[in-house]
């Protein structure tokens, strides 16, 4: 065992990396011109109350709704991060975006943060609502899209609530394997060995845990099983080390049916809409893609 793994080097990481890693996002990539018309909303879960900031589109009637989970890996809680991205999809999608303020580790291990945002989903799709839960999506990018991942999973094998989509943008979704173990083609890539020893056992402890198909869906045979399961929109990046991992579950989904488009990003790495490498043409073309998806999914 790696000494970063140790349960109180967990502990004393996650909260150092809570301060270090506030979002910061260079002007560029804020998308500051859309306005946000958005209020906190409490959603009761199993594990007590979550908050959501609800983004409402400008468009009278009953919009859509489409659960948004951010990323960390399971460990950073910064929903805010998300803020440009739930503006843009509000606003180009027509559709009331929550974005989930769940748990983290490791003070919240698995399986709570996957319960709470089924949880959430669950919610969003009652009809005593401000939107439409007839028509219903989850996405969300890095740890947030294997959480969405899993609320689909959960939706599947409990036969509901009903998902129009689920959008997987660069998702860890298989912790079984050390990053340590997954290829990139680019000298320093954002995910390091580093935060396997930190993120995985936080999220989860027990290495056999990690064999989960909710928290490792392309790991294994942990796929078999998903026909019926909610269309999906996979994106994965050219540099990834999550990559592969990404393009199995895509082939996963398209042995039965359920792959809308799998889109990988070439010339960039994990993160690039966030982070200070990327750019405004490229975060903008893949918020419309994504955008685009989730407007035909609920029409």
């Amino acid at each position: 065992m790696s000494l970063l793994s140790k349960p109180f080097v967990v502990d004393i990481a996650t909260l150092v990396l809570n301060r270090l890693m506030t979002p910061r996002l260079k002007p560029e990539l804020r998308f500051d011109e859309i306005p946000a018309h958005k209020r906190t909303i409490e959603v009761p879960t199993r594990h007590g109350n979550v908050p959501c900031i609800a983004y409402f589109p400008v468009a009278a009637g009953k919009p859509a709704v489409h659960v948004n989970v951010h990323g960390g890996g399971f460990v950073i809680a910064h929903p805010e991060q998300d803020d440009p991205w739930c503006r843009y999809l509000a606003a180009e999608a027509g559709v009331v975006v929550l974005n989930v303020d769940y748990s983290v580790a490791p003070r919240h291990p698995f399986p709570i943060p996957v319960e709470q945002v089924f949880d959430v989903v669950t919610w969003a799709s009652r009809q005593d609502r401000d939107w439409d839960g007839r028509r219903l999506c989850v996405g969300g990018q890095s740890a947030g899209g294997s959480l969405a991942a899993a609320a689909a999973r959960l939706a599947l094998e409990g036969g509901g609530p009903a998902i129009a989509l689920q959008v997987l943008h660069y998702a860890p979704l298989d912790l079984v394997t050390h990053a340590a173990h997954k290829r990139s083609p680019t000298g320093k890539p954002v995910i390091r060995p580093w935060m396997s020893d930190v993120f995985d056992p936080a999220y989860a402890p027990d290495p056999e845990v990690r064999r989960d198909r909710l928290i490792s869906p392309a790991w294994g045979t942990n796929a078999a099983g998903i026909a019926g399961i909610a269309p999906a929109v996979v994106i994965t990046c050219e540099y990834d080390r999550l990559r592969d991992e990404g393009i199995r579950y895509a082939e996963a989904l398209d042995t039965v049916g359920a792959l809308v488009e799998h889109h990988d990003v070439a010339g960039t790495d994990h993160g690039y809409n966030i982070m200070s490498f990327g750019t405004r043409a490229l975060t903008e073309r893949m918020y419309g893609l994504i955008a685009g998806h989730v407007r035909r999914a609920t029409d």
